[in-house]
């Protein structure tokens, strides 16, 4: 297996303080946190924000696979030696963030998903370029640096069957708080209910505004993440309170 990269990364915040590590989507960008980000060290956390690989400041690489994703995040946390830290993930972000719950389960605090894709068990076909291109229209912006291999390669792979994704889920010990966008996101809600049926201890939470939860509605995606982190919310914004059950059937 390929060596992992050095992600080029950012750390705020106090050094002494516990940590909280943001994982940007396919496409993206760590900068897509910079709302975000003062909120956590306001309430007391120490924030990494990494560049996946084939993204802005970190490394291209001639193959991606969604192992790698998880390898290189294990080895920024060895780097900084972290340990008991909190993983949030948007979309690629977040599967990168379970598979490192599920292979390093007591290194994960808390964990927070927004809107994770969900393969299925079962392989679904092969798509050509031109669909996976389709496919990436609303997930990656144009403006930021990236390898479209590294998006192209993610969606080949998260169509196809993953049984040992979904059979590692309730090995995930952290605390879970599974965010939905609801019926305008192409993550369809239903399937993420069914992942966090699997998790052991998970909360599902829909706001439906769509897959970039975070950028679409910030105050409520703020507001939302801290109470799960037991934080003070500062603003006040309301926290929505859907429950799991809300979210089933809705596609």
């Amino acid at each position: 297996m390929d060596q992992p990269v050095q992600l080029h990364h950012r750390v705020e915040g106090p050094p002494d303080a516990p940590a909280v590590v943001l994982l940007h989507g396919g496409g993206s960008r760590g900068a897509t946190w910079d709302l975000f980000t003062p909120a956590l060290i306001a309430a007391g956390h120490r924030v990494v924000v990494p560049d996946l690989r084939g993204h802005a400041g970190s490394p291209r690489s001639p193959s991606y696979t969604l192992e790698h994703h998880r390898d290189d995040v294990i080895a920024l946390l060895d780097r900084l030696r972290l340990d008991a830290v909190t993983l949030v993930g948007h979309s690629l972000g977040g599967y990168a963030a379970s598979l490192v719950a599920q292979e390093q389960p007591g290194r994960v605090a808390r964990l927070v998903l927004e809107d994770p894709p969900v393969p299925p068990r079962r392989s679904e076909g092969r798509l050509s370029l031109g669909r996976l291109l389709v496919l990436s229209i609303g997930t990656a912006d144009p403006r930021r640096r990236y390898d479209r291999l590294a998006l192209t390669s993610a969606i080949t792979q998260l169509r196809q069957g993953q049984p040992q994704w979904w059979d590692a889920l309730p090995r995930i010990t952290a605390p879970t708080l599974l965010l939905s966008g609801g019926p305008r996101s192409h993550i369809a809600p239903a399937r993420l209910a069914e992942v966090a049926v699997r998790i052991p201890r998970c909360e599902l939470v829909t706001v439906p505004v769509g897959h970039r939860i975070h950028s679409t509605a910030p105050d409520v995606f703020r507001a939302t993440v801290l109470n799960f982190l037991g934080d003070a919310v500062r603003d006040g914004a309301p926290a929505p309170t859907s429950p799991a059950e809300d979210a089933v059937g809705e596609e």
